[in-house]
């Protein structure tokens, strides 16, 4: 007996009997189906930054699936993540040269797909997130890192595959997924520098956490996890509410109070903070000095109130107080960051995930800024 197997929609069928109708329409079905197939196995979809006549705009394009060196890592891209730079960089406000025709957002994660034969760190299946900066990794911040990060100066990770090296990568926590770790890259390392690299956090510690956004939430979860004491501020009072759910000692609503820090102070008993991350820059950074501890240490880390705040030497000298500019970090940080997550189980704060298709709303949903923690993209259809 004659047994025909036809493939149909990705489907195997036995046929009961003979019917060349039906074996005719199966081998289009089948013609059909790998020609598309094949059609996705060789390209990839991205988005790039288009120039308009203010900033910039999204455009879905289509790419080559990309070729590696001996020295390359062919990276899945399963979700990525955004932050308040790349709100910046969108509306052409970010410092640097042009970044027409480039790929956006410095974070994301994904699975190892295919490593070069010099590669040694990295396996076929291993997941990974990318590092900020492509060509930082350890010691001393050096200016020629300026010219890696990604997102702007070199492609990003809103596209469906990337080209890495072994420098660029880091493994992810086992418990995380990989929308959470996706957020890690730029906010979960800023607030990890700002706090123990360059803060020198200890357990007991105040913590001054300004808004409830990445940055802000990431060192309340690490400030917490650390047995130090972490007060945040917002203007919503839901905000604040779950913010003491996820470890806050004290809450401040600024836009209830002007002062607020007065009201941050006196949380501490009078004390001050011995740590601000400090996102908001020009109308916030008074109430931060007002508020900071004698031997207290701010990391001047954004503005999103504005970059016009001027600290006053009298402001630090008088209390023996400190501050440090902070970008982000390097891959060694990152991976003393992860450690700081594994041994914890420190989960990050997703506020929202979009598709990729719809990857235009979640920048709409940032610059809104009616949200609490991340904002994600997943690849994944």
């Amino acid at each position: 007996m004659l047994v025909l197997f036809a493939i149909t929609q990705g489907k195997m069928m036995i046929p009961d009997k003979l019917n060349f109708a039906r074996i005719g329409a199966c081998l289009i079905s089948f013609c059909l189906l790998s020609l598309s197939l094949s059609v996705e196995a060789d390209t990839i979809r991205q988005y790039r930054l288009e120039k308009q006549t203010n900033g910039y705009r999204l455009a879905l394009t289509t790419a080559p699936v990309p070729e590696i060196s001996a020295d390359q890592i062919l990276v899945k891209v399963h979700a990525a993540s955004l932050n308040r730079r790349d709100i910046y960089v969108i509306q052409g406000w970010y410092p640097g040269p042009p970044v027409t025709g480039k790929v956006p957002l410095s974070d994301g994660a994904g699975e190892v797909i295919a490593v070069g034969n010099n590669v040694t760190r990295f396996n076929v299946g291993d997941r990974v997130s990318g590092t900020f900066f492509t060509d930082w990794k350890g010691g001393k911040f050096n200016r020629s890192a300026l010219a890696s990060a990604r997102g702007g100066a070199v492609d990003g990770m809103l596209s469906e595959m990337i080209v890495a090296t072994e420098n660029d990568l880091v493994n992810i926590p086992a418990h995380l997924s990989y929308e959470e770790a996706a957020t890690l890259p730029c906010a979960g390392v800023t607030a990890w520098n700002g706090l123990f690299k360059a803060g020198n956090l200890q357990q007991d510690d105040y913590v001054l956490l300004e808004g409830t956004g990445g940055v802000s939430t990431f060192g309340l979860l690490f400030s917490a996890a650390a047995g130090a004491k972490p007060i945040i501020t917002s203007s919503k009072d839901n905000k604040l509410e779950k913010a003491r759910g996820m470890g806050a000692i004290g809450t401040a609503n600024y836009r209830k109070n002007s002062e607020w820090g007065d009201e941050v102070r006196e949380i501490t008993g009078g004390r001050g903070v011995d740590h601000v991350l400090e996102v908001g820059g020009e109308r916030t950074l008074p109430q931060a000095v007002k508020a900071l501890a004698d031997g207290g240490h701010i990391a001047i880390i954004g503005g999103l109130s504005g970059f016009g705040a001027s600290l006053r030497t009298t402001d630090l000298l008088g209390r023996s107080a400190s501050a440090t500019g902070i970008y982000v970090g390097s891959r060694e940080d990152h991976l003393a960051m992860n450690a700081l997550i594994e041994k914890h189980k420190i989960r990050p704060l997703i506020d929202k995930v979009f598709s990729f298709d719809d990857a235009q709303a979640a920048y709409d949903y940032m610059k809104n800024g009616n949200f609490m923690g991340k904002i994600v993209i997943r690849m994944d259809q």
